[in-house]
């Protein structure tokens, strides 16, 4: 069992898997979910959920070949690279934050693919919307981290969710998948929050950039052709833009993660990087304060991440059609037109989002060009 200082967020420990497949099993929602995922028998798994020693037991019996067939329905391909950057010691993985449920899915795909291991993932608990949503996420080894706080909640939060990340790193061996930001990039401008890297040093015992390399961050890429969010997001641009103080509901996150699961990708890359401690240690080297620390730790995980993208030809299309010669492709055209088609809002304003649009896809090449200067 996890140490209990961590019982209020930490995923499901291994002794606890029959009873949480057992309750899972029991509730209809997620029955009549589960039972339009390929691979799936609720009926088989309430069977044998008493024969699961552990969670990792589970997701190689179910999950990884579940994910596979995802992969083969919804995308053209899922690849990566990189993956000798990765060793045998936990590690974190900071990444760019395209799609609520297929991001951390994918990631551990790989995994899966190259060390019959996962990660323990990062997730926020305003997609908690039913309660075998909780249920199913912290079977897949994810963690809770706590949104929609005030300003001391999120102080003591932060310490708290800091020291679990550390813990599971550097006590459990686990490694660790969060988003360089929360909630995800809306226009493919991929920018680590400075207080994401103060949370995860606030639980170490000396300065902000020595406190990181413990933890062995590798700045991950994902490339994703196809965004099937792309017009949801672009339509948000447009909400916030008309009302300033626009807050999404509660149901909004569940629509984007179903408009992701359903959706189609294209290609997929995910690059992992090696451990930036080299560089952390010539930083700490200078005789920088705490502010130039988070910030020079920043432009280095972002330097990584957009340097590692993998540039797909709507995304030159749509890069040539903000910045250069307005190149034709009517593949890429006919792709954003057909999003464009879904958009169903009062009073939309068509030449805004079909602009927010184009970003999206010329954002990684724009940022890719730039972090290679």
């Amino acid at each position: 069992m996890e140490q209990s200082i961590f019982d209020d967020i930490r995923p499901i420990a291994d002794s606890e898997v029959p009873e949480v497949l057992h309750r899972l099993c029991k509730d209809p929602e997620f029955r009549q979910v589960a039972s339009a995922i390929p691979g799936i028998n609720i009926n088989e798994i309430e069977q044998k959920a008493d024969s699961f020693t552990s969670v990792l037991d589970f997701q190689l019996a179910y999950e990884y070949p579940m994910l596979e067939k995802y992969a083969l329905k919804n995308s053209q391909e899922v690849t990566s690279t990189g993956t000798g950057n990765v060793t045998s010691h936990a590690e974190l993985y900071l990444t760019n934050h395209r799609d609520i449920t297929i991001d951390p899915a994918y990631i551990n795909l790989v995994l899966f693919r190259k060390f019959r291991n996962t990660s323990e993932i990062a997730i926020g608990d305003n997609l908690y919307a039913r309660p075998w949503i909780r249920d199913f996420v912290r079977l897949s080894r994810s963690f809770t981290v706590r949104r929609n706080l005030n300003r001391g909640e999120m102080m003591t939060s932060f310490a708290h969710l800091s020291a679990y990340v550390r813990y599971t790193i550097t006590e459990k061996g686990n490694s660790v998948w969060m988003a360089q930001r929360e909630g995800r990039s809306k226009d493919a401008t991929d920018l680590t929050q400075e207080s994401l890297i103060k949370m995860l040093s606030m639980s170490g015992g000396s300065s902000l950039i020595e406190n990181l390399i413990p933890l062995n961050i590798h700045p991950t890429t994902f490339s994703y052709e196809f965004d099937p969010c792309d017009y949801l997001k672009a339509i948000e641009f447009q909400q916030r833009r008309d009302n300033p103080g626009f807050r999404k509901g509660p149901m909004d996150d569940v629509v984007s993660m179903r408009t992701g699961i359903q959706g189609y990708h294209g290609r997929i890359n995910i690059h992992f990087a090696p451990s930036i401690n080299p560089e952390l240690e010539r930083l700490s080297a200078q005789n920088l304060n705490r502010k130039q620390q988070s910030e020079a730790v920043c432009r280095l995980i972002d330097n990584t991440i957009h340097s590692n993208y993998i540039i797909y030809p709507i995304n030159e299309w749509a890069y040539s059609q903000l910045y250069g010669d307005k190149t034709p492709d009517s593949a890429s055209e006919s792709y954003l037109r057909g999003q464009l088609a879904k958009v169903d809002i009062p009073n939309p304003d068509m030449d805004f989002i079909w602009h927010k649009l184009l970003e999206m896809y010329a954002n990684p090449l724009k940022n890719k060009l730039i972090s290679n200067q």
